[in-house]
């Protein structure tokens, strides 16, 4: 299993950007695609980004498309979402997440096998 924290968020005003890390245990890290998803409040879960093994394949959702950064750093274990022009619709608790050797992309979150606890991003207006 693949423990994952999230760090990052917190509040900042519409407008602003938003920085989000995700750090994983274990020597396997760089065998797994990983994705972040959101949910905010009586909402469901959504698909928002996720980055191939290597980094090379990288998939942003079509909805915040030329607002998101999504990288990996193989070698510090980590992934890294940055979210700019940020509207209060961004709000959300923000999970990253897992797909044990994938190769691909997965954009469907029955196939990432751990999740991060989630972090908070709170937007003003």
């Amino acid at each position: 299993q693949v423990q994952l924290v999230e760090s990052g968020g917190g509040l900042v005003q519409a407008g602003g950007s938003m920085r989000l890390s995700c750090t994983a245990s274990g020597p396997t890290f760089r065998n797994n695609a990983m994705g972040w998803f959101r949910q905010a409040p009586g909402k469901e879960r959504e698909f928002v980004a996720a980055i191939s093994r290597s980094g090379v394949k990288r998939y942003n959702t079509d909805s915040m498309k030329g607002r998101l950064i999504n990288s990996r750093d193989n070698g510090k274990n980590t992934v890294s979402l940055e979210i700019y022009s940020l509207k209060p619709e961004d709000a959300a608790v923000y999970y990253c997440a897992a797909a044990r050797d994938y190769e691909n992309i997965p954009q469907a979150a029955r196939y990432y096998d751990d999740w991060g606890q989630g972090t908070q991003g709170t937007v003003s207006s």
